[in-house]
């Protein structure tokens, strides 16, 4: 006599085979993996932690004694160019930004063209963990970079001019490789959309790169032009309309994420940055000159964090719409 399986025993093998948490922690572990051990990612933190070196070397050979940086040797460090040579900060604000399209720009084209996504899709995972694994082991990924290069530049100042930093200075350190790493991850969200919605991963990479060339190269001369063609400066018109010309040029420019992290990591790593708009003569009658707190700059830029994380949620969330609706085929 046969016996009836219930319909839970049925089941019951199905649902014992989905990893917890839906195949997420297995597929991070994997992305991982496989980013670590590329030499795409070996190539591409060489070059960082070359042009790290570059940006302490100029700043080393900028700054004669620890008199001439200040109270703030450390974010002097971080903030100074040699001859020809940008700084540290500069150089992640101009590199970093390479380093989320390279993460990201293959992360779905490529599994869709090697034809590896289907078999992917096929395990016993949650397809969200898919992009989701795909986008967080990115930004571990960025953390990790960021981090050990401004612990190498710290590390090496220390070695080199024999002082610790102080408290403050450890705080703006740390809050700047913050904001590093949120604007990097800005970059790795829209090089994964771009993925997802480009078939080929060369197309998805010139989509990201040309975007990064236009916000960061040609955006300051696009808001200058219109600006210009709306609020001229010639002529008496032109005394009347410079607040207005000012006020949008700034408002078109904060457009760029570049502009963005530039505007903020000048004011976190220059404690004398004690405004980032106009200031009327009214507001700076009885102001006491000095550095301005930790605190206070972080005021500051908060706006400026919020944009970049809010930016970097629309992109990912964008793609994660996409990627789930798509339909995947053998």
């Amino acid at each position: 006599m046969t016996i009836p399986m219930s319909k839970s025993a049925q089941n019951g093998p199905a649902r014992e085979s989905l990893p917890a948490g839906g195949g997420l922690g297995a597929l991070l572990r994997k992305e991982l993996a496989d980013q670590l051990n590329s030499t795409r990612f070996f190539l591409l933190f060489a070059l960082l932690a070359v042009a790290s070196v570059a940006g302490f070397y100029g700043a080393i050979s900028t700054i004669s004694d620890a008199s001439d940086a200040g109270d703030f040797l450390y974010l002097t460090l971080l903030t100074t160019s040699g001859n020809s040579i940008p700084s540290f900060a500069s150089f992640l604000a101009f590199l970093g930004p390479l380093m989320g399209i390279v993460l990201g720009f293959d992360a779905v084209s490529r599994e869709r063209s090697m034809g590896t996504l289907n078999r992917l899709a096929a395990q016993p995972i949650h397809r969200d963990a898919i992009i989701n694994g795909k986008f967080l082991s990115g930004v571990l990924i960025i953390l990790m970079t960021v981090f050990a290069l401004g612990i190498l530049v710290v590390a090496a100042g220390i070695l080199s001019m024999g002082m610790a930093p102080t408290g403050e200075e450890i705080a703006r350190i740390f809050t700047f490789l913050l904001f590093t790493c949120v604007y990097i991850s800005f970059w790795l969200a829209l090089s994964i959309l771009f993925s997802v919605l480009s078939r080929h991963a060369a197309t998805s990479a010139l989509a990201g790169i040309a975007l990064w060339v236009f916000l960061s190269f040609f955006m300051s001369m696009v808001a200058s032009a219109v600006a210009a063609g709306l609020y001229p400066l010639e002529g008496i018109e032109g005394l009347l309309n410079m607040e207005k010309n000012y006020t949008l040029e700034l408002t078109l420019n904060r457009i760029s994420p570049y502009y963005l992290f530039s505007e903020a990591a000048s004011t976190i790593l220059n404690p004398n940055v004690r405004s980032i708009g106009i200031v009327s003569v009214s507001q700076l009658s009885g102001a006491v000159a000095g550095y301005l707190p930790f605190g206070q700059s972080l005021l500051l830029v908060w706006p400026h964090l919020v944009c970049m994380v809010a930016l970097t949620a629309v992109c990912f969330g964008a793609s994660y719409v996409v990627f789930m609706r798509q339909e995947i085929r053998a």
